[in-house]
């Protein structure tokens, strides 16, 4: 008789995984999305929602 592994059900979620996956999705619709070869590192940071200076807003801890 050969054993045959069950189906976990699982609980556990990985929320920084999630968010990853989200934000990379969401690059993917963008660059099928664009006539470009490539997504200009202003339309990522628009895309991702990010300031793209590099720098932190101010009070926030760096």
């Amino acid at each position: 008789m050969s054993y045959v592994a069950g189906h976990r059900h699982t609980t556990v979620q990985d929320h920084v995984a999630l968010v990853e996956i989200d934000l990379t999705g969401e690059l993917m619709i963008a660059a099928a999305a664009s006539s470009e070869d490539r997504l200009s590192p202003d339309r990522i940071d628009e895309v991702l929602d990010v300031d793209g200076d590099g720098r932190e807003p101010p009070g926030e801890p760096a």
